[in-house]
């Protein structure tokens, strides 16, 4: 019961953060907006830490995940103040599309798995 839940929190983090970067233009204009960042920061720890939770049996089904990516992002969102620009501009290029994709794929493969009703 527990991957579901965490799974869920993934699938529902990405939803958060195509919600917040569809008014967005540029790079430029999501470091502009400090109250923007900060909520996506927010969301992206929440799924480098979900992640980091994951058992290993789910953790091992997704081989081509960015493991170390995620964990260096959560490292950085969890120290204040630390330079986090270009990591927090290749998660919401690179690391979160991935990994949602990826989800989508294990879904398609393991469906029960994502069956909340269990």
């Amino acid at each position: 019961m527990l991957a579901l839940m965490q799974l869920a929190i993934l699938q529902s983090g990405g939803r958060t953060l195509a919600l917040l970067l569809r008014e967005l233009q540029d790079e430029a204009e999501l470091f502009a907006s400090p109250n923007t960042l900060a909520e996506l920061e927010q969301q992206l720890l929440i799924m480098a830490q979900t992640l980091s939770h994951l058992p290993e049996a789910l953790q091992l089904q997704l081989p081509q995940l960015d493991w170390h990516g995620w964990g260096t992002l959560q490292a950085l969102l969890e120290q204040p103040g630390s330079p986090r620009r270009e990591a927090v501009w290749y998660a919401l290029n690179a690391l979160v599309p991935a990994t949602l994709d990826m989800l989508h794929q294990l879904r398609q493969r393991h469906p029960v798995w994502f069956d909340m009703k269990l």
